[in-house]
């Protein structure tokens, strides 16, 4: 299997004492979390654009072999005026991550206004081409996206599509698993219905704690992504007090009890 299980983001006040030892210094917490976990997706270069002297320094404190999915900046996402003002200064930072293996992608996460529209369609073919020949995955959260359509059109871009699960909304995309690109990609986000849209702090939406049973729906599909890309990268957003770290191990465990 070329499968990779982590989390998405690792730098969590909310984590010591759940995760990180209490005497353990913040510098360090990468290089403990890479002790476990093999990557992880960066979320915090979609609120700045970070430098390569961050990326640098992250790529230091892990092991060779581990790998950042690093989440594309909200200028490029969010703002959609013109994207190649920060996709140049974005893609200059990640030169020190590619320069030591350690890159896997940039995970284009576009909000829910963003719906299935050929000005959409359009304004995506802009940034993929501006990524050159980087490795680009696109998570969208409107449902209407779903098409084999889309699906067709993510291929001939050599963009892969980020499978999700979350809470079962008519209009959020459905669990489903499908591969576009070389890269297959899956993200837990939890499956908090309650607090999903109304919430006071934004990590309420991502307080839950998955049973076996729910992780286990994902087992043949993973295995099946798997079968289909050359790398399957799943990460664990429900971050809440460590929550993501132990659907991680429970994850693992499910799929190397299901090759026994």
């Amino acid at each position: 299997m070329t499968v990779l299980i982590g989390t998405s983001g690792f730098s969590y006040q909310d984590w010591v004492g759940s995760v990180y030892p209490e005497d353990l210094p913040r510098r360090e917490w990468l290089t403990f979390y890479s002790q476990e976990f093999p990557t992880c997706e960066l979320n915090f270069t979609y609120y700045r654009l970070p430098t390569a002297a961050t990326l640098k320094e992250l790529a230091r404190k892990v092991p060779p072999g581990f790998l950042f999915s690093v989440k594309a900046y909200q200028g490029i996402t969010h703002e959609r005026e013109e994207p190649q003002r920060h996709i140049k200064p974005f893609t200059g930072a990640l030169t020190p991550l590619i320069a030591e293996g350690k890159f896997s992608c940039v995970l284009l996460q576009f909000p829910y206004s963003f719906h299935a529209s050929q000005a959409n369609l359009d304004y995506l073919k802009r940034v993929r081409e501006g990524f050159g020949d980087l490795a680009c995955v696109v998570e969208f959260r409107s449902r209407d996206w779903i098409s084999e359509r889309t699906f067709a059109e993510l291929r001939a871009m050599n963009l892969g599509f980020c499978c999700v699960d979350q809470p079962r909304f008519d209009n959020l995309i459905p669990p489903i698993a499908v591969a576009t690109a070389p890269i297959a990609y899956v993200r837990f986000h939890g499956r908090n219905r309650e607090k999903w849209w109304q919430h006071e702090e934004a990590w309420e939406r991502y307080d839950y704690a998955y049973s076996d049973e729910e992780l286990m729906e994902w087992v043949p599909k993973i295995r099946q992504l798997d079968s289909e890309a050359s790398l399957t990268l799943v990460y664990m957003n429900n971050h809440w007090q460590g929550q993501a770290v132990g659907t991680a191990r429970q994850l693992r465990a499910l799929l190397e009890r299901s090759k026994q």
